[in-house]
């Protein structure tokens, strides 16, 4: 044995998160889209026995061994599809996985149309991370101009408030005088156009 081996516990263990997040994102999906099309093929074989069951009335569900994972997606539509996965960022990921969940409960599918449902939300993930990247780049244009508005420039050029100018009547005075306050609402501020 050698001396190294005994001074492994000095070496930095490998961590998850020196791996590039692409990957991660990648082969996480990857793993969501194959045991998803496992639990479509489980879900055909159950439906498949129901309906031998109800045709023949005997259930020989028993008798027949399946092959643990019977469908795969073709080496090409699968670099497609961690192409496409490769666009996703990290923290899309989890809504992604929800929404291909909901996808496939919704429509129940069998094992050959669950990649293309996995495409579609790939798709729909895709361009709403676009549409947001755009909204944020705009949002950043429009940030960066001047930032007083048009319509609040002109409304300060025609009128001013003026709340504290000596001739408001308040109700104080009023009462002071013993006369009837006005219909005006006193905690408003008095409106008057500068010309």
């Amino acid at each position: 044995m050698s001396l190294a081996s005994w001074f492994r516990w000095n070496e930095p263990p490998n961590r998850i998160s020196q791996r590039n997040p692409t990957e991660m994102v990648v082969e996480t999906l990857m793993m969501e889209l194959s045991w998803q099309i496992k639990q479509a093929e489980k879900q055909q074989r159950e439906r498949e026995n129901e309906y031998r069951k109800i045709k023949t009335g005997v259930d020989y569900g028993w008798l027949v061994s399946y092959p643990k994972h019977s469908y795969d997606i073709s080496p090409g539509e699968r670099l497609q599809l961690e192409d496409m996965c490769t666009k996703i960022h990290p923290s899309y990921c989890g809504p992604v996985i929800l929404r291909f969940r909901q996808v496939v409960a919704e429509y129940e599918p069998e094992a050959q149309e669950v990649s293309r449902l996995f495409r579609s939300v790939l798709q729909e993930a895709a361009e709403k991370i676009k549409e947001e990247e755009e909204a944020k780049k705009l949002a950043k244009q429009w940030n960066t101009r001047n930032r007083t508005s048009l319509s609040l420039t002109t409304f300060k050029s025609r009128s001013r408030i003026s709340p504290f100018i000596s001739d408001i009547k308040t109700i104080s005075e009023d009462v002071e005088r013993g006369t009837q306050p006005n219909r005006r609402v006193w905690s408003m501020p008095e409106f008057r156009n500068t010309k």
